[in-house]
Formats: C-alpha cells, structure tokens, sequence
C-alpha cells in the first residue's frame, strides 16, 4: 500500500486502476475463444493436401468436432465453472494430482501455447508471400517476424479488455471475404468434387496434425477465467457459441473452394485460400483475403498471449512461480509474464510450420490426457465439488464422453516422428528439474514466493465473493501449493 511502489510493475492489486481493467462479458469471450481455438480457415488448407483431396477434410472438420471438440468444450465448461481462477488447468491438475503434477500440466501447455504463437507471424508471412516473394527471403523475414512480435506484445500489455473488444472486430473482418466467397461460388459449385480423394496419396500424419491443430485448445481461456464476468455463466454460453463459429468458419470455405473449382489437390498449401478467392472472385477478393489473414493472426497471437501471460500469473499466485510473475501493470495485465512469453515465440519462430505443428501437438495431447484424467478423478474424488455448470452426464457416461477424443490424442502421438518423440522428452525432463528447482528457490527464500497468508486479488471481486473463492480454491487446489510442500517438509525434518 506504500508510495514508494511503482504503479506500472507492482504486485498491490490497489494500484491498478479497476476502470481501466473491466471483466470479460460473453461476446468479447466468444472471440478470444475462436481465435485461440481457430481465427478462421487460415491453415486449413493442409488438411485438403494431406487428405488426398477434398472429402476427408470435409469429413474431419464434421465428424472430429463431435468426438473432440465438443467433449473438450464440456469438460472446459465445467472445470473452468468449478475453479473461476487464473491458472485454469494448472488449478484442476492440481486439485486431482497434486502441485508436482500441476506444475508440469502448467509448462508443457505454457511451452506448447508459445510454439503455437509463434506459428502467427509465420503464417502471416506465408500469406503476404504469395503477393510479395520478398517475405519469402531469410533477411527479409527475420526483422518482421520480430517486428510483428514487439508490436503485438506492446498491444496485449495495454489491457486484456482492448484484446477481447479488438478480437470482436477482427473475427468480423476476417470471415467476411469467406462469407462472400461462399455466396459467389454457388454457380460454380459441383458437389461431385466434394468427394474427390486419392486414398494412396493420403499424408495420415500430417492430416491428422491438421485436423488436431485446427480444432484444439478449447481450455486455453480457462487460464484468464478470473477476468471473466460471471464466469459460472458466460464460459457455457461461450464456448458453445465459439463451437458452432469455428466449425461453419471451415466448412464454409472449404465447401465453397473445393466445390468450385478443378484444382489439384496438391495445390492446397498454407495461404492458397488467397489464390482460391482469385479464382472465384478476382483479384479484389484475393487481396482482401490476405488483409484478412493478416487481422487474423493479430487476434491469434493476441489471444494465445493473453492466455500464456494469465496463465504464468495464475501459477505465480498459487505459489508455483516467484511472485514476479504475478506483476501487473496500470493496465492490470501480467507485465512480466507477457515478456516471458514474447521472448519464447521471439526464439521458437525460426521453426518450420511442420516442425512447430507436430511439436506442440504433442505436448497438448500429454497435457489434454491428464486434464480428462482430472476431470473423471474429481467426479470421483469431489462428487459434492460446486459446480456452477455440470456435464450433463453420470460420472460413467462422462468418463465415456473421454474415451473418443483420448483415442485421438493417442493416436496424434503415435504417428509423431523420432525427433518429437526426443524433443518432447527433453522439455519433460526440464519440467521435472525445473519444479526441483522452484521448490528449493522457495525453500532457501531466494526469490519471493506468494503464500496463503497474501492476498492477491482483494479488489478482484467484493468480499463475499472473494472469501468464497478463497476457500474454494484454498480446499481443491491450493493456493501456494509450492508453500505447503516446503512446509511438510520442513514439519518432517523437526518430527526426525
């Protein structure tokens, strides 16, 4: 409460102006949720190459929502209902396993969000490219991709309700040319075209890790669940409202790209949605195409950003972090955090969109694994845990909506190559030492950790509400988990 603290980096709720930083309301959440998930049909051109043309990727933007993405969102909805807190899975984990277990849910997803925005500025590039060949040179790409990440961090530090608002506008704008295209093509459609495909040529890897990309990371908002607005009601309406969004934004100009025009399929790379709308339309609706590609990886990166930075403060406030983490700035947003995660994408985007692709599915699917085993445990475990919204479902008709896309899940990492399989155990082995680490910084006090005796978001929400989230969060996941641990070990130690 000092004068002395710096109102732009300080750890004292109280500085930070509650005007400046208002809650998220559904729409605002809606859009966030499209664009970590989706952002529109940029990259999905994959899916019809690696296919064999267009039927399996019609096919697997219908079928894999109904065994992924909807099990996925449910078990978002009431996970992310049950623990309204930043940190989102970390907190679930946690409550099921254990801080050990929590902590490495935590870095894998962290690790795995920060490839994924660093695929942003690449596929940003990917599209300009097409009408600018000198994005496709070293030396040029090198200063734009950090030129792009500079600009984007300096935007998610202003505030998490001017990322929700400007993501509403850039959704809009981005599926307008798609919405054209689909109206202009209807007299050059021939459904028969729809059911092209070359099975002998079919990429099932790389198919697989289209259809898996496009369509995951529906608990990535959980993360910023404390910035939400009534979050017991607005993530429901929310992600079934970004369900629906995501799918038609595939289906639609796939439907109208693949039935319209006699290209072949090994046309269809990342970014030739540009040359599909020149073929349909002309050159008018190519260029807005590529506007549109390039507002939509603004919102991408801004809300994947969004979730990595409140994600890293909700672990630094459970005491899994040092304190510093859990810094906000005059805008409320978690200073260092964002500059954690913008140095990652800064070292990760030299990778080639496969390389990334691959990577970071794998490490989703361990951690989406261990959220599914989360989630059947607390049934079990917490039968009586409040749950705001509630899967429709007995705990075993539940633990059967998991079984379809854990299937999927399995299969994306049996089809990894070599090198994922030992790159992915490298960064599971430097989460295992980095925990040991953290604990003995906590333990020898060298560095400053949050503990249960902090309150850290008192002006967060009024006092009943707070209490009760305390105590919510104290019982099933435990605020300042890394505390405790030291504590028994240290209760340990004089027992001895």
């Amino acid at each position: 409460m000092g004068s002395n603290k710096n109102p732009i980096l300080t750890n004292d709720p109280n500085t930070t102006d509650k005007k400046s930083n208002p809650k998220l309301t559904l729409l605002p959440l809606i859009a966030l949720i499209f664009y970590e998930v989706s952002g529109g049909p940029f990259g999905v051109e994959d899916s019809v190459r690696s296919g064999g043309g267009a039927l399996l990727s019609l096919l697997g933007f219908l079928i894999f929502p109904l065994f992924w993405s909807i099990p996925e969102a449910l078990v978002t909805a009431e996970l992310a209902t049950s623990f309204p807190k930043n940190g989102g899975y970390v907190i679930w984990i946690s409550s099921a396993f254990g801080p050990f277990w929590g902590f490495q849910e935590g870095f894998w997803k962290w690790f795995s969000g920060v490839m994924d925005n660093a695929l942003y500025p690449v596929l940003f590039l990917d599209y300009l490219k097409h009408s600018v060949p000198v994005f496709d040179q070293l030396y040029a790409r090198v200063p734009v991709l950090i030129g792009l990440t500079v600009l984007l961090t300096y935007l998610n530090y202003r505030g998490l309700h001017i990322v929700g608002t400007s993501a509403v506008v850039l959704a809009c704008f981005s599926l307008l040319p798609f919405v054209v295209m689909g109206i202009v093509s209807i007299p050059k459609i021939r459904p028969k075209r729809w059911v092209s495909v070359d099975f002998k040529k079919v990429e099932w890897r790389g198919y697989f890790n289209s259809m898996f990309w496009n369509l995951n990371y529906w608990d990535k908002a959980s993360t910023l669940a404390g910035e939400v607005e009534d979050p017991s009601r607005t993530f429901p309406k929310a992600l079934y409202g970004a369900v629906i969004l995501v799918v038609c934004s595939y289906l639609i100009p796939l439907l109208a790209g693949t039935g319209s025009l006699d290209s072949d399929y090994r046309d269809w790379t990342d970014g030739y949605f540009a040359e599909v709308g020149m073929l349909i339309g002309g050159s008018w609706l190519k260029w807005w195409i590529q506007v549109a590609s390039a507002m939509s990886n603004l919102g991408l990166f801004e809300a994947e950003m969004s979730s990595d930075a409140f994600q890293l403060l909700g672990m630094s406030e459970m005491g899994m972090l040092p304190s510093v983490f859990a810094s906000r700035s005059k805008f409320g947003t978690p200073t260092i955090s964002i500059l954690c995660s913008a140095t990652g994408v800064i070292f990760l985007s030299w990778m080639s969109f496969q390389e990334i692709l691959e990577l970071l599915n794998f490490l989703y699917a361990i951690g989406m694994l261990f959220e599914f085993a989360a989630f059947i445990k607390l049934r079990l475990k917490k039968p009586d845990l409040h749950r705001p919204y509630k899967v429709p479902l007995k705990t075993f008709s539940a633990t059967l909506l998991c079984v379809p896309p854990a299937f999927l899940l399995i299969l994306v990492m049996c089809l990894a190559s070599a090198r994922t399989f030992l790159v992915t155990g490298v960064v599971l082995f430097v989460g295992c030492i980095l925990y040991s680490a953290l604990m003995q910084m906590k333990i020898k006090k060298w560095a400053h950790f949050i503990s249960d005796d902090d309150d850290v978001n008192s002006t967060d929400c009024d006092v009943e509400d707070h209490e009760s989230l305390n105590m919510h969060a104290r019982d099933e996941a435990g605020v300042g988990l890394l505390y405790e641990s030291s504590s028994s070990k240290a209760k340990n130690v004089s027992q001895t």
